[in-house]
């Protein structure tokens, strides 16, 4: 899919009409929100005699309570229900709470308008299962990444908007109040017009009964998610986003007034290059992961958000500025550019994170559950971000300073991110392979379509270099279980890389018969389970370029568990450092310069039947034709 077709989407009924609905609601949510946060904190005593910073923290606090309290039975609702009617009644929800805070705009009333709030989230709660489930019911597999980067640039293009809008509304005289209350009005009443045109999606479960009981619900969701271990963590690592975000954007209010001494446009104007940020960010992702999945994205993600989090902190210190200043005047500041720079970079890395930890959650999950799997997100995003409010809260009436509250939650955000890691290698591994293909190498992949994404299978490849299983690993939509020379496992970094991949060590009979009997039966159990299992038949690193022949032991796996197999060839890796190419491999790698061209080529699938050493041996050197 081309980065073309990724806008493509739009103008199709599948996809557009839910993209507007989403968009307006995220808007709608915005404009409100943040016209209220403004007016509290710009004038506060005409308001309130509460403390504005603590209001700042605790209004993003009740909007999002909402999530905690009904997350899970919006999740059965999305699962039992038919998803497009389901949005048409949202959104007429939405055109009644926005009505509702209208009234309390007109009566000058704060609970009434912290009602609306409360409504507005109960709002999100209910569309929130729905918005994700929708994608992998109309979109193709290849299409999830971009449609997901698409749909989270409009989330954040529509926050911006609506942060904006509502900043600029609510202080414009004398008619400010008046234009955010009617106007949220005719934006849900937009957003409920697009949803008439979401196209029929039908419940994945329509005998489910429904559990109105939240806590045991919530309870049973979340336990249910954890039994996929890879999309539990996975969600852990989506809320922890989404604390990390809640703390940065809680604080930019306050931060732009007392910090840095600017009016009210100075806080839009950090809005728009952070929520233009995580905007770029998300539709860079189907640039930078080749339009798959590409967890590797994450860790990558994750490291930009720690050290563009602690320059912040140290960008705010070396911020002088004392008087009043509008837009013109901060812009001209010194320092006021690295502190953009800082918030544009928080929103890029943010959007590497966020989009292929939602792709992943919605591809490896029960199809039956995706709704309530999202739904238990949810309820974990609204407690990380209530944790958040008072992390806040408590590190502030600690005595720390707006940009020292950037700096812990950047190391906290490096600690985090070293124990999901840990805890699913997988990550880690994906982004060695992402980093790999994206700096050393530039690879190009044919039909690599063919390599299955579901379903058992046993890849066959050409040896050539210490590092193809890193390459295949990067080409492949899902994880591999690699059958590998015991030897490498006794060279440290190798050793680590290919254990934390699950690669099976195998021996020949001479060297140690145990082991190679074990091989073969944890091959077959791998199999078994529907994974993809690659071997490189030759059994050893080619020294001369050309291919050995290939071994007999492909023979006896697919006699022992009968699964389609799949030649594979590597071209153009010959010659470069980790290869026994002859010669000092500095100068090989030297001549060969930065960013070389190697291709991986998928060939058709083979039957087990046909599929011989011989024949193996025949089709992965035609793959592989002349270029070494």
């Amino acid at each position: 899919m081309s980065q073309s077709s990724q806008f493509s989407l739009l103008r199709q009924r599948r996809f557009g009409p839910f993209f507007w609905t989403q968009f307006l609601g995220a808007f709608n949510d915005n404009v409100f929100k943040t016209a209220l946060l403004t007016i509290l904190t710009y004038d506060a005593l005409n308001w309130t005699s509460l403390d504005p910073g603590l209001l700042n923290n605790l209004i993003p606090g009740l909007f999002i309570l909402p999530f905690v309290l009904f997350s899970a039975t919006a999740g059965q609702l999305a699962d039992k229900f038919e998803k497009s009617t389901l949005a048409r009644y949202v959104k007429i929800l939405e055109i009644a709470i926005m009505a509702i805070a209208a009234f309390g705009w007109m009566m000058h009333s704060l609970w009434l308008l912290v009602a609306a709030v409360v409504g507005m989230g109960l709002h999100s709660t209910l569309f929130g299962p729905v918005k994700y489930a929708y994608l992998p019911q109309h979109l193709k597999p290849e299409e999830l990444v971009g449609g997901n980067g698409v749909i989270e640039m409009g989330t954040f293009v529509g926050i911006l908007l609506g942060e904006v809008l509502g900043a600029v509304l609510v202080v414009y005289k004398p008619w400010g109040i008046e234009l955010v209350a009617f106007g949220t009005i005719a934006i849900a009443v937009l957003g409920w017009q697009f949803s008439r045109g979401i196209p029929h999606s039908p419940a994945p479960e329509p005998d489910l009964a429904i559990n109105w009981n939240p806590v045991t619900e919530t309870v049973r969701n979340i336990a249910f998610t954890r039994q996929n271990r890879p999309v539990f963590l996975s969600v852990l690592g989506n809320s922890w986003f989404w604390f990390y975000g809640a703390v940065i954007l809680a604080q930019f209010p306050v931060y732009a007034k007392d910090y840095l001494h600017g009016d009210h446009s100075v806080f839009v104007l950090l809005l728009t290059v952070f929520s233009l940020g995580i905007g770029a960010g998300s539709l860079l992702c189907e640039r930078l992961s080749g339009h798959k999945v590409e967890i590797g994205l994450v860790p990558f993600g994750s490291i930009g958000l720690s050290i563009f989090g602690f320059d912040l902190y140290l960008a705010s210190l070396s911020y002088t500025n004392t008087v009043l200043v509008d837009i013109a005047g901060f812009v001209s500041q010194q320092g006021s550019v690295r502190i953009l720079f800082d918030c544009v970079m928080i929103g890029v890395f943010g959007g590497f994170y966020i989009v292929p930890l939602f792709a992943l959650i919605q591809t490896r999950c029960d199809r039956k559950h995706v709704s309530r799997t999202i739904a238990g997100m949810n309820i974990m995003n609204a407690l990380f971000m209530v944790v958040a409010a008072l992390f806040a809260m408590v590190l502030l009436k600690a005595g720390f300073s707006i940009p020292q509250l950037f700096m812990a939650t950047a190391l906290l955000n490096a600690v985090v991110a070293i124990y999901i890691f840990s805890l699913v290698p997988e990550f880690l591994m994906r982004f060695l392979a992402w980093l790999l293909i994206h700096t050393v190498h530039r690879v190009h992949t044919i039909d690599a379509d063919r390599i299955p994404e579901e379903g058992a299978a046993v890849l066959v490849c050409n040896h050539v270099s210490y590092v193809d299983a890193i390459v295949i690993m990067a080409a492949s939509p899902r994880p591999i279980r690699f059958v590998m020379d015991h030897r490498i496992f006794k060279f440290p970094i190798l050793s680590w890389i290919f254990r934390t991949a699950r690669a099976i060590p195998i021996s020949s009979a001479k060297e140690d018969p145990w082991l190679m009997e074990k091989a073969f039966v944890d091959i077959a159990q791998a199999l078994h389970e529907g994974e993809l299992v690659c071997i490189f038949p030759e059994g050893k690193l080619t020294s001369t370029g050309e291919m050995n022949a290939f071994k007999g032991g492909i023979r006896r796996i697919i006699d022992r568990t009968p699964v389609p197999v799949i030649p594979m060839a590597l071209r153009g890796l010959w010659g470069s450092l980790l290869t026994r190419s002859p010669g000092n491999p500095f100068e090989r790698s030297f001549r060969r310069g930065p960013f070389s061209r190697l291709s991986l080529v998928v060939g058709q699938p083979m039957e087990p039947a046909v599929a011989t050493p011989e024949s193996l041996y025949q089709q992965v050197l035609n793959l592989r034709g002349e270029w070494r």
